[in-house]
């Protein structure tokens, strides 16, 4: 099963499917609006309906990922989700379009189309409106219980209250030792009355945030929660559920020895290595307009190579030259020595910010991907200086290079550009999950995301 693994909240997932339901839907209704009887001739000829509304309620649940409808974790205003769904649906009819220009099987009509659009945009409206209000209802989320008081547990608390994801906290649970780093006022008992304060405020999960366990864990009564139908979770699992990254601040060997996760197998590899030449493949066919036009370009933008080449540290912590277009002025680091790349960075060349933006710099990593090099999906590959920096301050480091370096990945969509050692552990969080999680699925998933990021030119330096 975790080779699906489905990487969304329950509360994403939610607002998806009801999109693709009630596109479907939208299509029988447009038609039933229009003819009235189903059976007449003129309905007729639009039959049959359902592999036509099954192509219309994907397209509508693509159109409406691409236009971050469902992001639960920066949920933006009534406004802005209406103005989305509004220009998800332009961008849905000419989408349709276009590929019912290419398979006219599945297309419906103008009139049809123009009716399921309409009917689809407004029932979404509505959707989405009537989810947000019900889970800022007191009932609306599932009520959550936090066991300790420490660092752990306010970690857990900060990120209910900051993160739209469907759950309302209830209070935290003291236990014998604990340190208490959480508002007074919300903690409501101790681990002597689990059950009890659990039942009262009618829970439906309690999240274990403890600082330490031994001697402390109120093993009867959170037993007695399990055998009532309580969910019980351990805080980093509930942190991963609802962030797509990894607690590595309190993250020990033990969580990554007997995790389910963590599995890299002969065939996985096998397989992802088909995936990479085959993404590689098309890429360096899509981009072969780029090539020769781009050299050009660069030469007559500033003196210098066309490639720029670096050493870069790869699986098993081995070094390979990646290849670049470059995009800095020639001999960028010759006096500074290496560094990051900053907003604003002047060493970037008129041209270079283009390149970078639109990401066609990272052309000639393909040829990295064929080679063997890199994989096109894994976490981002760092130069030998910054990583030897990097494995003395960030605990679990040198685990990303268990797999090889990727053009893109979970943490090159899920985070921006770091360019200190913060930003770098937050992406390693991310590369973490990944590693731990890696499927089909979340790789689709980051496949969808990097053209998301590509056409709004996002992340970029």
């Amino acid at each position: 099963m975790t080779f699906f693994r489905n990487p969304f909240t329950s509360n994403n997932f939610m607002l998806i499917v009801g999109d693709i339901v009630i596109a479907f839907i939208s299509v029988y209704a447009s038609l039933f609006l229009r003819f009235f009887n189903m059976q007449s001739i003129q309905a007729q000829k639009y039959f049959p309906l359902l592999p036509k509304a099954v192509a219309f309620s994907l397209i509508v649940g693509f159109i409406c990922f691409f236009m971050e409808l469902y992001n639960t974790e920066k949920r933006d205003g009534r406004k802005e989700i209406i103005l989305k769904i509004l220009l998800s649906g332009l961008l849905t009819a000419a989408a349709l379009a276009a590929i019912y220009y290419f398979i006219p099987f599945i297309q419906i009509g103008r009139g049809l189309l123009f009716m399921a659009l309409c009917i689809t945009v407004l029932l979404q409206i509505i959707w989405h409106m009537g989810y947000d209000v019900f889970m800022k209802l007191p009932g609306g989320g599932k009520k959550v219980l936090i066991l300790g008081t420490g660092p752990v547990a306010k970690t857990m608390g900060n990120l209910l209250y900051s993160n739209h994801n469907g759950f309302a906290l209830s209070g935290y649970i003291n236990c014998v030792g604990e340190p208490i780093s959480v508002p007074s006022e919300s903690v409501i008992g101790n681990g002597d009355s689990v059950l009890a304060i659990a039942l009262k405020e009618k829970v439906q999960k309690i999240v274990v945030s403890l600082t330490e366990r031994r001697g402390t864990f109120p093993v009867r009564e959170i037993l007695s929660c399990k055998l009532r139908g309580i969910d019980v979770i351990d805080g980093p699992s509930f942190y991963e559920q609802l962030t797509g990254k990894l607690l590595i601040e309190n993250m020990n060997p033990s969580h990554v020895i007997f995790s389910e996760g963590f599995r890299i197998t002969a065939f996985r590899r096998f397989l992802k290595r088909i995936v990479d030449v085959l993404f590689a493949g098309i890429g360096i066919v899509l981009s072969l307009p780029f090539l020769p036009v781009v050299p050009v370009l660069i030469k007559l933008d500033s003196r210098g190579p066309v490639l720029f080449r670096q050493r870069r540290v790869g699986e098993g912590e081995k070094c390979f030259t990646l290849y670049k277009f470059r995009t800095m002025i020639d001999g960028a680091e010759k006096e500074t020595g290496p560094v990051w790349s900053q907003t604003g960075d002047s060493r970037i060349t008129k041209l270079g910010g283009f390149l970078r933006k639109t990401r066609i710099d990272e052309i000639p990593q393909l040829f990295n991907v064929i080679r063997g090099d890199m994989s096109f999906i894994g976490p981002r590959p760092e130069r030998p200086f910054f990583v030897a920096s990097l494995k003395k301050h960030i605990p679990y480091y040198s685990e990303r290079h268990c797999l090889k370096p990727g053009i893109t990945g979970w943490a090159q969509v899920r985070f921006e550009y770091g360019d200190s050692i913060e930003d770098v552990i937050e992406k390693m969080k991310y590369d973490l999950y990944y590693i731990k999680y890696q499927s089909i699925f979340i790789d689709l998933l980051i496949v969808l995301d990097t053209i998301k990021v590509i056409l709004f030119g996002r992340g970029a330096r």
